[in-house]
């Protein structure tokens, strides 16, 4: 509960306390997660641009410096003595791939298996997130000691590339390799990158060895291990900006390992009295200057008292204008103690006609004796086409591009499948069971800005020892009566005869009202009962609620 406090008051969250062996479970069964880790995780949420908080190092330094519990690390640029700096050489034939390249080295860094876990983990999180999966940037470490400069970053055809991947016991060509990693669970993704340019990007030493390929694979070579001691960072990219905060962020978060720290920052002046009128305080400019600092941005009052001179340090490169700074400001002075005030503009907010229409109807069907059901509105394919007897593609659902999960494929189409799987994960309970959902559904539309279409549904599902059709029919005349609408077919509702995959021949109706059709009712398929591992009969009611508003 402590750490969950603190990490909602310096801006993140807590997300989940689990083990390696939970997670595994929950994706793949306990049969896969046998002999997996005990030991226990926290998953926490952060903020897509604070780059300096995904590794164990920067996390842990930045909420150390919000306690007050250390200083502030103040980075300095180290320029190495004579004879030992080094040059990347970017040659021209890099502008139609990967044109930038920007590089450092960490000097006398020592790496235990914790921390060099962490320095490969960081780098695989920056290529997942800022990096755009390699393809704005792409980061390469290696062993100067295995290697002398000046390093060169060129482009090759790539027939021309020849020498042994990162683990791999010989040397192929680049085109080898590409045939190599093609069914790599982990490389493959990013071949596509560079497949079919006419060269390929690559770095050598002085001496002609292969340091990487970028976006692909690094040299066997220049591997480093938990011996290495100097490391030469590259990151080559189509983003010089994006490649030089990459590039910030690693030697920031790893130089504490050296025998001396790294780089200096960029300044900003604020007036007091702007973050405290943005925030809604009254604090004294060395009081915001203390909370300021407390985030990790260096702060001291100047000029009488009239301005804050702030130090952004290289791992904040989210700070790009005042109102980031304002933002840390408040985050340390805690949301929780701005003293609400009723605001200088008036706005009176009025409940959206759908949303009051669902409220009103979910009141009505309680209290007609079904119970409410919340579901995901992600499932399988299977929930929403092979176990209702209907294909995929006649279902025009959304698919989800890389699910985690195969119970989460595609956006519901229908609220049936979640109900049923509700009813089976209930059967103990007592019979009749009576649900009932009010909620969107999602089909492709390519007439709309995002290609697809919410509607509201309205489900219910009687599951008991006889179908019940008429309990189902009842409902949907109390739902009717209840909106005003009259049983006619000129300005009112009708039911008419109806074929579905998942109802019973010859137990189906559609139900028309407003001069279109709004669903279905009947008695559910006993395939699609046993599908969804139920055993007893049951009815269903399926309508759009939208032309009711």
């Amino acid at each position: 509960e402590e750490f969950d406090e603190l990490c909602f008051e310096f801006g993140l969250e807590l997300d989940e306390i689990t083990s390696e062996k939970d997670i595994i479970s929950k994706e793949k069964g306990e049969e896969k997660a046998k002999g997996a880790s005990d030991v226990v995780l926290y998953k926490i949420d952060v903020p897509a641009n604070r780059y300096d908080l995904l590794c164990l190092e920067g996390l842990v330094r930045g909420l150390q410096v919000f306690k007050e519990r250390i200083n502030l690390p103040r980075f300095e640029k180290i320029i190495p003595a004579e004879g030992e700096g080094q040059r990347l050489i970017i040659t021209e034939q890099t502008a139609q791939i990967r044109p930038h390249a920007v590089a450092a080295i960490l000097r006398n860094i020592t790496f235990t298996k914790d921390r060099y876990d962490s320095f490969i983990d960081l780098q695989e999180k920056l290529h997942q997130n800022i990096c755009r999966k390699r393809a704005l940037v792409a980061i390469g470490t290696h062993d100067l000691d295995t290697i002398t400069g000046p390093f060169t970053f060129t482009a090759k055809a790539p027939s021309e590339i020849k020498f042994k991947p990162l683990n791999q016991s010989q040397e192929y060509s680049a085109s080898q390799i590409m045939d190599l990693y093609r069914t790599d669970s982990h490389l493959r993704h990013y071949l596509h990158l560079i497949e079919n340019k006419p060269r390929y990007p690559v770095i050598y030493d002085s001496n002609g060895v292969v340091l990487s390929m970028p976006p692909i694979i690094n040299g066997d070579h220049t591997k480093i291990s938990l011996n290495t001691r100097n490391v030469f960072i590259e990151c080559t990219g189509t983003d010089i900006t994006k490649a030089k905060i990459v590039l910030d962020i690693i030697v920031t978060m790893f130089s504490e390992y050296c025998e001396k720290p790294y780089t200096n920052g960029r300044h900003c002046l604020l007036k007091p009295e702007y973050i405290n009128k943005k925030v809604g305080i009254s604090e004294t400019p060395s009081s915001l200057a203390k909370l300021l600092t407390r985030m990790c941005l260096k702060s001291h009052v100047t000029g009488n008292g009239n301005h804050l001179e702030i130090e952004i340090p290289p791992t904040r490169a989210d700070v790009i204008h005042a109102c980031d700074i304002v933002e840390d400001a408040a985050i340390a002075y805690g949301y929780n103690n701005i003293q609400m005030v009723i605001p200088k503009t008036y706005a009176i907010a009025n409940q959206l006609p759908l949303n009051k229409l669902t409220e009103l109807l979910r009141l009505d069907l309680a209290a007609a004796g079904f119970t409410e059901a919340l579901t995901f509105a992600l499932c399988s394919q299977e929930d929403i086409a092979d176990k209702l007897g209907t294909d995929i593609s006649a279902t025009n659902a959304v698919h989800i591009a890389n699910p985690k999960t195969a119970e989460f494929q595609v956006a519901r189409t229908t609220l049936l499948p979640g109900l049923l799987k509700t009813i089976a994960a209930n059967r103990k309970m007592p019979l009749p069971l009576k649900l009932f959902e009010i909620s969107d559904i999602v089909v492709k539309d390519p007439n709309t800005d995002v290609g697809a279409r919410n509607y509201r549904h309205l489900c219910a599902i009687y599951y008991n020892k006889s179908p019940g059709f008429e309990i189902i029919h009842g409902l949907l005349d109390r739902v009717m009566q209840v909106l005003e609408v009259p049983p006619s077919e000129e300005n009112g509702y009708t039911i008419k005869a109806a074929e579905g995959s998942a109802f019973f021949p010859g137990r189906c109706a559609e139900v028309f009202a407003k001069g279109q059709s709004i669903g279905k009712l009947g008695v559910i398929h006993p395939d699609v009962i046993t599908k969804f591992e139920l055993t007893m009969p049951c009815s269903v009611l399926e309508i759009n609620i939208e032309p009711f508003v």
